[in-house]
């Protein structure tokens, strides 16, 4: 395992690796997966590092913790830590980790800790050398990812582990991993002053993730330091000749004046203007409200001003996503069927890619969106059928459409009366299929806008037909 403690130039070492945490108390977010009893604790409160564990693959977006815990768990067992990348390692790396761990089992009784970083990376036969240390418990596998485990890691070794789930960190725990940065000898040690709009405006630009809050605050401090300092050509005035220099007490009091960090330097030093944006207050509503709305009403560069306002303010992309294939069913629905597919093809590639690039389909989701013809039909149509049901307007479903595959069914007049609609030529026929209550009733009413045009005109068919002119 690289040793990421203080070295005698330390100070070349970034903030975040740094101030990387030691043991799992200092771990801040995650708590659904720290509490008593829990696999990670378990695992890290073996002093021994004899007792049997189970392997756990960590899931979660980037600066979430996914490295700190492994390394906390390092710290804290009593059992050998090995750690591998998948970007660097191969077949060869891993397998070498097997038999010095297999040998530390046989000779000492002591297991071996593989924490694996960017496991998603690993192809099929890579992964498949992890299994006999995994099932033979020569290794316990900890594994980190940033992709869904369920696509990128192979079933034998998922179902051989336990997965758990690395949620972003919230604003309060970026306030604590903040807080702790600026006054930590292994970090900024005071050197600094955080103003609190400065320290607001860390937290939003980070968006749930440790590693770009504690960079933004490092350049941040570097950029105060450098502002503090006398200007690059500037010349600091000599004292008159004859005049007594300053004392000792003086210089001390002047140099003592700390850099102060404001919300401009930080502006300045992440290259990102400050937008006033709180994802939990009034700002995030509105802007999500006034994107929905701009979608609607085929806007499309209003729509895509308000996702820039977002995606720059740090909102959760998969936020965004999920909002967009509301839309693309609430909004435009059959008017353009191909709509929820674009939609759900971002969402998906949000997820895959993550952000920056991210960006991308997120656009091209929303200017198809906002461009398509729209329609709420399909979502009155449910709404409309939801309140029936609520009303009581149910009734029993008719006889011949009842399950008549079990024992007893056809003798209880299950399906007696069904019509096989393939059978008929159109592959259309005059059947009755709502309850008794509701025959007639009419939940979808399609509108004259893009596909659905045609829909309408199909469906007017299909009616006249089905239900024998009603």
């Amino acid at each position: 395992m690289v040793d990421s403690g203080s070295g005698l130039r330390s100070g070349a070492t970034p903030l975040a690796v740094r101030m990387r945490p030691t043991s799992l108390d200092e771990v801040a977010g995650q708590r659904h997966l720290l509490s008593p009893g829990s696999p990670l604790v378990a695992l890290a409160g073996d002093r021994s590092g004899e007792s049997g564990s189970v392997s756990v693959i960590l899931w979660g977006p980037p600066g979430t913790g996914k490295t700190t815990l492994a390394q906390a768990i390092a710290r804290s067992s009593g059992r050998k830590f090995v750690e591998l990348s998948a970007v660097t390692a191969g077949v060869r790396d891993v397998r070498q980790v097997m038999e010095e761990a297999r040998a530390s089992r046989d000779l000492y009784g002591l297991s071996t800790v593989l924490f694996l970083d960017e496991i998603h990376r690993f192809t099929k036969a890579q992964q498949d050398a992890l299994l006999p240390g995994v099932e033979n418990g020569w290794v316990i596998l900890v594994a980190a990812t940033t992709e869904n485990p369920s696509f990128s890691v192979i079933s034998p070794l998922l179902s051989r582990s336990l997965l758990l789930t690395l949620e972003l960190l919230t604003d309060d725990d970026l306030g604590v991993l903040v807080d702790r940065a600026v006054a930590d000898a292994r970090g900024l040690a005071g050197r600094v002053e955080l103003e609190p709009e400065a320290r607001a405006a860390i937290i939003r630009l980070a968006s749930g993730d440790a590693r770009r809050a504690l960079t933004a605050l490092e350049a941040a401090s570097v950029a105060a330091s450098q502002s503090a300092s006398v200007e690059p050509g500037e010349v600091a005035p000599q004292a008159p000749e004859g005049d007594q220099a300053l004392g000792d007490d003086e210089a001390d009091a002047g140099a003592s004046v700390k850099p102060v960090i404001t919300a401009d330097v930080v502006a300045r030093a992440v290259d990102r203007a400050l937008l006033r944006y709180d994802r939990n207050g009034d700002e995030h509503y509105d802007v999500i409200s006034a994107f929905i709305k701009s979608v609607r009403g085929s806007d499309v560069d209003a729509a895509l001003h308000y996702l820039a306002r977002m995606i720059e303010a740090g909102e959760d992309p998969r936020f965004i996503a999920r909002r967009i294939i509301v839309l693309a069913s609430e909004d435009i629905g059959m008017a353009d069927p191909a709509a929820l597919g674009v939609a759900v093809a971002a969402a998906d590639a949000v997820q895959y890619i993550g952000m920056p690039e991210g960006r991308i389909p997120l656009a091209q989701a929303v200017v198809h969106l906002a461009t398509a013809p729209k329609s709420n039909a399909a979502y009155l149509g449910i709404d409309r059928a939801i309140s029936d049901v609520r009303d009581g307007r149910a009734g029993r479903v008719p006889k011949h459409l009842r399950d008549a595959h079990y024992p007893g069914a056809k003798r209880l007049g299950h399906g007696r009366g069904y019509v096989y609609p393939h059978d008929d030529p159109i592959g259309v026929v005059s059947q009755d299929y709502l309850p008794d209550p509701l025959r007639g009733a009419v939940y979808y009413e399609p509108t004259e806008h893009g596909n659905e045009r045609e829909v309408a005109a199909r469906l007017a068919k299909l009616r006249r037909i089905v239900r024998g002119g009603r």
